[in-house]
């Protein structure tokens, strides 16, 4: 797949140590929920593929020395059954792979995402972990309302709805980078994410989402340590 082959280049991706996990039946592929982690230290990013689905490209989550945990919750679309990959980068540019195969019997890329009306439209949601001690890591939910809409699927006059996706989501503690997430259009709509990380001092995380448009939202939590 050209989008994998130009992560990887020349290097040979290995098995192990990475985890997807998926359903092996999806009801409906608009809303397919994903969990996909990488054991050990070191690891730099997670590269999510779908390569059934138009845009094959679905994430990519980018950590940091504040989530040394590369471990990673949302929901993607699928188009189809198929085989989806996950690709871990190393800080030494080692790569490992994990494939999982998914049955979907109600493609989701060409389903609506409802109406976004009043306050639904980008409303963003945080809950961040509760008291940790020093270093120790602690789940970051997050979730915001807008459509995802792929640019894929007709309207009412069968002419193609405009794209507009949510791009880019970023996670910082007192200003030092925390965490990153890259969104493409096989994510799925009200973009959910849950992350970890393990803040050495209490702090103010705080987070934004910027769409294809140049709009940004943002919104904060409080992170207690000690």
């Amino acid at each position: 797949m050209p989008e994998i082959a130009a992560l990887v280049g020349d290097a040979e991706p290995a098995g192990g140590g990475v985890t997807l996990d998926l359903p092996f039946v999806s009801e409906n592929g608009s809303s397919v929920p994903l969990a996909v982690a990488a054991e050990g230290a070191g690891v730099r990013a997670l590269h999510v593929f779908a390569p059934a689905n138009p845009s094959p490209q679905v994430a990519s989550f980018h950590f940091t020395p504040l989530s040394p945990v590369a471990a990673v919750e949302t929901r993607i679309r699928l188009n189809e059954s198929q085989t989806v990959i996950a690709v871990a980068v190393l800080e030494d540019g080692a790569l490992r792979i994990a494939e999982r195969e998914v049955r979907v019997t109600v493609s989701g890329c060409l389903t609506s995402a409802g109406t976004y009306a009043g306050d639904s439209l980008f409303r963003a949601r945080v809950r961040a972990p509760g008291p940790l001690a020093a270093g120790e890591s602690g789940a970051v939910l997050t979730m915001i309302g807008h459509p995802m809409e792929t640019g894929l699927r007709p309207g009412p006059d069968g002419a193609l709805l405009p794209k507009r996706l949510i791009e880019r989501f970023e996670a910082s503690l007192d200003g030092e980078p925390a965490f990153a997430a890259d969104l493409y259009r096989s994510v799925a709509a009200d973009p959910y994410i849950k992350f970890r990380i393990a803040p050495r001092a209490s702090g103010r995380l705080a987070l934004s989402w910027r769409e294809d448009t140049g709009h940004v939202v943002t919104a904060g939590a409080d992170v207690t340590v000690g």
